[in-house]
Parts: structure tokens; sequence; C-alpha cells
């Protein structure tokens, strides 16, 4: 299984000054408060069916990870112009955010509601900036860009009997075909791994990568434990799962067979090819407030790590995108395909029809990946999906052990 069997680029993406390359060239308009959403949303509506995408934190008061992620999100290579939209008075470091995204070499404006006159005049001159920055981006031309400089997720929601038997697996050989190829490739969903971190701890580079993934699968559980419900949700039951190891052992199958390269948390970027396990659970004492569950604030920190797309398993069903970064639907369940056949991109139920092997999906799928990353729009994109998600959490860095080859 291959997307290319000479070393010629099969991509083409838009240069950034960091040496990255971008598959998509999105002005990114982000809100540092709540209180000025509204107003961001605003001057994003303007331009429906264009490159113009909606981010941003809605707390007032500082957090290290909103700020990590904020950075890195609006420095993302998808994104090639950034409107930062300020109430005023927030706690959220709004002039940090302009300088990062300055010192990146994109163009990058900031209004601040309560010096520009409130909302109709904070709109319009949005709306005047954003304009200018998609006639300029419209005139960037794209570079060669190799399977090598591509970085790749994996996510699933909505899981149900059939996800670990068609569309996980699938996507795990299409990973480790990109792997192959020299892509990097993220999974994560600690919490949905449980019971599968000694299978993970035997495919790791080094013993010292093992204990931590140990580690990392040990804390999602006790974090659940405390909060009082884990990643088994009704749907699932419903679906025909029946234990919690169950659907791990349905999510592990995502992640393939390629040794594991190292851990990262979100905002932190890959270092080379290579399979991550991304660590989304928080670190220090479990707080309600913290988010527990959500398929797009886990898509989010995939992006904010530096994935170019997100490949989507799901049995049940599911209708998110993302913003900055396509979503591309592996819907493992071939009734499920039936029904949503619309929002899906890939039907991996035809393995449980006898239509297709897990082989063929697979291959599937690596050949959709080479067509959106060269511009070929996801399901989730031509219906104009870009759901969002950034709330507060807390994050220790990642110990040296965490990242064996980051060094060589």
């Amino acid at each position: 299984m291959s997307p290319s069997t000479s070393q010629v680029p099969v991509l083409s993406g838009y240069p950034r000054a960091d040496g990255r390359k971008g598959i998509r060239n999105v002005v990114a308009v982000a809100y540092t408060v709540e209180c000025a959403h509204h107003v961001a949303r605003l001057v994003v509506n303007a331009f429906a069916g264009q490159p113009v995408h909606l981010i941003g934190f809605p707390g007032c008061y500082p957090n290290a990870y909103a700020d990590t992620m904020m950075k890195q999100l609006a420095t993302h290579p998808n994104v090639g112009a950034v409107l930062v939209v300020s109430l005023g008075c927030e706690g959220f470091n709004r002039n940090s955010l302009h300088d990062t995204v300055a010192a990146s070499g994109r163009p990058v404006h900031t209004i601040t509601i309560q010096q520009n006159r409130g909302t109709r005049t904070s709109v319009s001159s949005g709306v005047e900036w954003v304009s200018w920055a998609l006639d300029m981006l419209a005139a960037q031309e794209k570079v060669p860009m190799g399977l090598d400089e591509l970085v790749v997720a994996t996510i699933c929601g909505g899981s149900d009997s059939t996800s670990g038997i068609t569309a996980n697996p699938a996507v795990g050989l299409a990973f480790d075909s990109l792997i192959e190829s020299g892509s990097a490739c993220i999974f994560e969903e600690t919490g949905e791994l449980v019971g599968c971190e000694f299978h993970m701890k035997r495919r790791a580079l080094t013993p010292e990568l093992g204990d931590e993934i140990v580690k990392c699968v040990e804390k999602a559980a006790r974090y659940y434990t405390i909060m009082g419900h884990g990643s088994f949700a009704p749907g699932n039951a419903d679906g025909g799962l029946t234990t919690q190891e169950e659907k791990s052992l349905g999510a592990y199958a995502k992640s393939g067979a390629s040794p594991i390269s190292g851990i990262i948390k979100p905002g932190d970027r890959t270092w080379g090819p290579g399979l991550y396990l991304l660590d989304v659970v928080p670190d220090g004492e479990p707080r309600f407030g913290f988010p527990n569950i959500s398929d797009n604030a886990e898509i989010v920190e995939l992006i904010a790590c530096g994935a170019h797309l997100t490949l989507f398993t799901t049995g049940r069903g599911s209708v998110v995108g993302s913003a900055i970064s396509p979503v591309i639907k592996v819907c493992a369940n071939p009734d499920t395909y039936e029904r949503l056949a619309e929002d899906m991109d890939v039907n991996a139920g035809r393995v449980l029809t006898g239509e297709a092997t897990l082989e063929q999906v697979g291959q599937e799928i690596v050949d959709l990946v080479v067509k959106v990353a060269n511009g070929e729009a996801s399901r989730s994109e031509d219906l104009g999906h870009q759901e969002f998600i950034l709330t507060y959490k807390q994050f220790e860095p990642a110990g040296p052990g965490c990242f064996p080859l980051k060094a060589a």
C-alpha cells in the first residue's frame, strides 16, 4: 500500500517562513474572549464560502494552555493571515498573540472593540482587512510538497461494534503506509485506550517511552474515575459495544502497527516522521469545569500539534468538521453510511458486506488523504463545517523520556 513509488513530491503546498507548508491558505479570525465572539463571527459571516475561519478562546482570565493553543493555531501551516478581535479588558494577552503571528511572517491585524467605537465599526473594519488579506493570499503560489512534510491525525467519535473491525483498522493500515512514506501521524484519546497501555508499551522506541505511555493511560483512568464518567457513552452501548475495554481495543486499532516515536501534549509539534501519541488528559488534580470528552476539542488539539488533516472514524455517525484543517470521515457501519452518505468520505462498512478488504479501504484512505491535501474538499468542508472548541486546561511539559528521537 503506497501513495507513490517515486521520490517526486506528490503534493503542493503554501510555503511558510518556518519551513513548513500548508495544504490550505485560511484567514483565521481569532477572538480573545467570549465578549468579542459575536463581532468576530459577523466578520466571518461576511465571507460565506471563502477560506475565512473562526477560532477563539472564550475565557477572560489567562490560561497557559489556551495561550499556547491560540499561538500554535494562529501560526499553523494552513493559516495564511490572522485577524485578532479583542474586547479590550480581558486577561488574555492579545498583544503577545499579535506579535507571535507577526514574527511568523504572516499578515496580522488586531481590532480592539472598546477602542474601535463598538460592534458596527469593528465589524466594518474587520471585513475590510479580511478582504485585503484574501486578495493578498490569492496571489500566493504553491510549491512542491512531499508526503514527508505532511502531518495526519486520527480520532474516533460515535463508535459502535463495527468501528473496531472496519474503519479503525483501515485507518491503522493507512497510517502505516503514510509513515513508511515519511509522514508524521498522530493518534490520541488516552482515555479511550485504557487496557491497551501495555500493547503500546511494547511498540515504544525505548523502554523509557514505554513507561511514559503506561503513565499517560493510568493518568487518564484516574482522571475519568474521579470525574465520575469515562469515555463509554450510552450511544456506544446502543451501537453494540459492551465494555470500556472492548471500545479501547477498537480505538487502539487506529494506530496501526508502526513503532511509537513519542508522546506529545496539546500544542507540541511532531519532530519528524513516525507515530505519535497525543496526551489530551489534563495534568494535576482533576477540576470540574475542565472538559471531559469532546471530539471537536480534541480535533483542535491535534491541529495545534500541526495536523494538516484529521481522519475521523465513526460507526454511529458524526457530521462535524473543523476550522483550519480538513476532516475526512471514515464510516465503519454500512447502514450508517447509507443514512449519512452526504457527510461521509469513505465507506469502510464495505468490509462487512464483502465488497472490499481492509487493505483496499486503507489504500482508499491514503489516496483520499493525497487528494484532500492537494485541495479537494472533504465532505465536511464542502458542507461548510467549521466547528471549534477551546476551553481551560492545564498541562505540564512532556518529560525527556517522551521524545527519544527529538535530539537526533
